[in-house]
């Protein structure tokens, strides 16, 4: 049973008499039981929420920073009207839209409230119970229950890098001689001949195929198709750290760099697999927390952003010698593996640096970094003894993360260490300078 604030103002009614009574104990008795009366016809004439059932449909998947409905059908199988509010509660982070739902259903009719979700987080949303407050014909008091109406939205990626791909796309086309351009395609494998037009390098000349066609062709190369890149996403602590603005509600307390990690591995696996190379997915601290292995070009993208939504930052530290065996047993022969992690001398010198030698034995090694801007800022104060302190550490934050980068260079790592907003393009442009010069 609940009780409303019209019951309230009865209450407070109810004193006057009791003032002005010759009799105030007498009266507020008689008062009081009338009261409880009064609520308690009330209570059992208003419609019953158990008669009530509950459907749900509407969207199951979306991209973070976009609208989800959920439509929950209401429809009431007693003999009495169901009049008051009905609560369809989610998590705080979904941001659902309205609260409550003023309701009045009549025996037999169905009604439909929908809820709009604002998610502020990536992974699943789930629902937590729908509340049903039903107040009887006088509004002093009602009946309240809650019933557990199961639903759960995946919030996916948003992949706002692929503003980026277009371009991209184009280099791409050119590095393949596909647009016309004043050099010939580059690589280390052969395309196919054509004639020669001035302009083209005579070194690329092929003497016995002029000979039999008695005119001067050239060979023609287009970038190393077939070959295995390997993303690793190190969801360690470091990944929990926020970097940046959040793109998708400008909070300036950042995005997780495990979402800026993302966004760039989406970018990278879908240009990637449109210059015709084979792309696998593994996220990983202390245990394999995702894998995407031996898609098709059509299904990667999904299947990717689909392995992604439910994974959360795990605030232990990352297991190197676990990881670089994941991926030696899933890739035999060479690979270019792609590890986005933080350039985190700590992390790395007591956990990568010791297993670094296997994987570089076999495979073409690039570690992918977001960088905290931040710093920089920090590093450029200098109007006060507080931030010329700030400054003296941030400088040697940097120092720090370029003598660790350069350490890595010496073992024939590449890297690539970036602004979170140029992260995504500075990692593509790299691949496509190592498709460019056969490196991969």
């Amino acid at each position: 049973m609940v009780l409303t604030g019209r019951a309230a103002l009865v209450a407070g009614l109810c004193v006057l008499p009791i003032t002005v009574s010759p009799w105030p104990a007498t009266t507020f008795v008689a008062l009081l039981a009338g009261l409880a009366l009064l609520v308690g016809f009330d209570a059992a004439l208003a419609g019953s929420t158990r008669r009530l059932t509950f459907t749900r449909s509407g969207d199951v998947t979306a991209r973070l920073g976009q609208r989800v409905d959920a439509v929950l059908l209401v429809e009431n199988t007693g003999s009495r009207r169901v009049r008051g509010v009905i609560r369809d509660a989610w998590a705080p982070s979904a941001r659902a839209e309205p609260r409550t739902h003023p309701v009045k259903v009549d025996p037999g009719q169905r009604v439909s409230l929908t809820t709009t979700l604002y998610p502020l987080r990536r992974g699943d949303q789930e629902s937590a119970a729908v509340t049903v407050r039903s107040i009887g014909p006088l509004g002093i008091a009602g009946r309240q229950r809650s019933h557990r109406v199961p639903w759960q939205v995946r919030v996916l990626p948003p992949f706002l890098s692929r503003k980026h791909l277009p371009a991209r796309l184009a280099r791409l086309r050119e590095l393949e001689g596909t647009t016309p351009v004043l050099i010939r395609g580059q690589g280390t494998e052969f395309d196919s001949l054509r004639e020669y037009v001035i302009g083209d390098d005579v070194r690329s000349i092929d003497w016995r195929a002029s000979a039999r066609r008695a005119d001067v062709v050239v060979r023609t190369w287009r970038p190393e198709r077939d070959q295995r890149v390997v993303i690793v996403l190190d969801t360690g602590r470091t990944s929990a750290g926020r970097v940046g603005v959040d793109p998708t509600t400008d909070d300036p307390s950042g995005w997780p760099r495990l979402d800026w990690s993302m966004d760039a591995a989406l970018l990278l696996a879908a240009l990637a697999s449109r210059a015709g190379d084979h792309v696998d997915f593994l996220a990983h601290d202390q245990v394999l927390r995702a894998g995407v292995v031996n898609a098709s070009r059509a299904e990667l993208l999904a299947r990717l952003v689909e392995a992604m939504a439910p994974i959360e930052p795990a605030l232990v530290e990352s297991d190197a010698a676990a990881m670089v065996a994941a991926v030696q047993r899933r890739v035999r022969r060479h690979a270019l593996v792609v590890l986005l992690t933080d350039l985190n001398a700590s992390a790395l010198d007591e956990g990568l640096m010791t297993v670094l030698a296997q994987l570089t034995a076999r495979h073409s090694v690039l570690i992918a970094a977001v960088a905290d801007p931040r710093v920089a800022d920090l590093a450029a104060g200098r109007a006060d003894a507080p931030q010329v302190y700030n400054a003296g550490a941030a400088e040697r934050s940097r120092n720090e993360r370029a003598e660790l980068a350069s350490r890595l260079r010496r073992r024939g790592v590449d890297i690539v260490d970036a602004a979170p907003e140029d992260l995504a393009p500075a990692l593509a442009d790299h691949y496509l300078a190592l498709k460019a010069t056969g490196r991969l």
